[in-house]
């Protein structure tokens, strides 16, 4: 993409407001200065600090200019043709005063040809001004751009000392490169260089390090979580049968150039404690992708008023970590139609919904929920999700196989213990629960200064009153619906 083509486009096409969203400032300055160089025109910039300065010769013009009210009102009564860049004015665009005022420079234009620019990461446009506005943004470095600032960092480092070579292989340097995307010019230069200028050299220790600082990066609200601690599904038990699913899909995933569609994402269904949040652990892990945890309730107790545009930069933000697992717990507590909420619940799933089906990225979406009727038909609905899993308990076997892995996790040895007949005696029990099992039991050998034992464990079995049993109508009811309509994860 051609940023100053664009930009020149868009300011030559006689529109009075310019929306030039970007974080790269200077980047965008650079680029008007230059386009107003060629033109011949006038070009200003204002900021709260400095007021409004002219471009060319860096002078003040008016001290009285530095309140947002002033500089609008000194732009109005300018009758000669110009650029104005008002620099983070975002803040300032709720107050009626200055809507007004910059709808009645946008009315002088055919008149005086002055043009505003609305410079900043972020603008709220309010509807009076929308129809004298365009909007145009910087482009992200491609692929080949970031190999090349990667190779300017490494060139400046080896100058640095002595001439000698940035050590790295092909394989780790094409993974930092595509790690890198998503990320502006100055973040891709100062990532580059921290990962290189450490030990003059390019790992696969790098790119962890490298993954979260560039989360920070995009994660400036707190909504998505980065979840470091991933999980295997050789680790929770069970799950057979999308274990075989993830594994048929999993190079079409990675492969940028595959014929076949790339995997979008997928349901889990279940019952409560039966491994579903593991499951998208695992399947991060299971992929060797970073995982993403979007945290609902941040996005509507933080955001109020603005729900779904910051979805929207969410979802961006998880673009831009791609490739990605991005997992939404519970999805259904978040996505459900609320009739009390002036319709922010049905705008938010709109968004999501949009997102789900215009995503090109290589973000993988896992999304669990407990109750199938709290979740709109539009969400489950045929198309939407690669895949619906229903996690229902565990059987016998895998029972057994939980018994066995919580009981390696706590360093006791599994062929001390029966098995098969904690497996059979603990029916109805889901994987939270057996592992509860042994946690007590540990509690009370210790309390009895004793070594674990089945007698022990069964003792605590005896005493659980399982989640099937406390909601046996519940879970028999989804059960009745998932059967015909999804397909079972073990």
């Amino acid at each position: 993409m051609n940023d100053r083509h664009d930009l020149e486009l868009v300011l030559r096409s006689r529109i009075p407001i310019v929306v030039l969203e970007t974080r790269e400032e200077r980047r965008a300055m650079e680029l008007l200065r230059s386009l107003m160089t060629v033109s011949g025109q006038r070009l200003f910039r204002w900021t709260i600090t400095e007021g409004l300065v002219s471009v060319v010769h860096g002078l003040a013009l008016q001290a009285e200019t530095v309140e947002p009210a002033a500089v609008l009102l000194q732009i109005k009564n300018d009758k000669k043709e110009g650029v104005y860049v008002l620099v983070d004015f975002h803040p300032w665009l709720d107050d009626p005063v200055h809507v007004r005022l910059l709808k009645d420079i946008a009315i002088q234009y055919e008149e005086y040809g002055k043009t505003v620019v609305l410079l900043s990461h972020n603008h709220d446009i309010p509807a009076e001004l929308s129809h004298y506005c365009a909007s145009v943004g910087l482009s992200l470095p491609d692929r080949e751009k970031i190999a090349s600032i990667v190779r300017e960092t490494a060139a400046d480092w080896s100058r640095a000392h002595a001439g000698q070579r940035v050590r790295a292989d092909k394989s780790t340097l094409d993974k930092l490169v595509a790690n890198l995307s998503g990320l502006t010019v100055v973040e891709v230069r100062r990532l580059a260089k921290r990962v290189i200028y450490d030990d003059g050299a390019i790992n696969a220790d790098d790119l962890p390090r490298l993954l979260k600082a560039k989360y920070e990066l995009l994660n400036r609200d707190g909504v998505l979580q980065y979840e470091y601690d991933t999980e295997e599904f050789s680790q929770i038990g069970g799950f057979a049968r999308m274990r075989e699913w993830l594994a048929q899909r999993k190079n079409s995933f990675h492969d940028e150039n595959t014929v076949l569609d790339r995997p979008k994402g997928i349901l889990l269904l279940g019952v409560q404690g039966c491994g579903k949040s593991l499951a998208a652990k695992a399947t991060a892990g299971d992929w060797g992708l970073p995982l993403l945890r979007l945290d609902v309730g941040a996005i509507f107790n933080k955001f109020h008023g603005e729900t779904e545009r910051n979805l929207r930069e969410t979802l961006k933000a998880a673009e831009a970590m791609a490739p990605c697992v991005l997992w939404i717990d519970e999805i259904e507590k978040g996505f459900s139609i609320s009739a009390n909420d002036n319709g922010t619940s049905k705008r938010v799933l709109g968004t999501l919904l949009t997102w789900m089906a215009e995503n090109k990225k290589s973000v993988f979406l896992v999304a669990t929920a407990n109750e199938i009727d709290a979740l709109p038909p539009e969400l489950i609905r045929k198309g939407r999700m690669d895949e619906i899993f229903f996690v229902d308990l565990p059987d016998l076997s895998t029972r057994r196989n939980i018994f066995e892995i919580h009981l390696r996790r706590r360093e006791q040895d599994p062929v001390h213990f029966s098995l098969a007949e904690l497996a059979r005696k603990s029916e109805g029990f889901s994987g939270a629960e057996i592992e509860q099992v042994v946690v007590s039991a540990l509690y009370s050998a210790r309390a009895q200064n004793c070594s674990l034992s089945d007698e022990l464990m069964m003792e605590e079995i005896e005493q659980t009153r399982p989640l099937s049993v406390l909601m046996a109508e519940k879970i028999e009811a989804l059960r009745d619906w998932a059967g015909n309509r999804t397909v079972s994860a073990n």
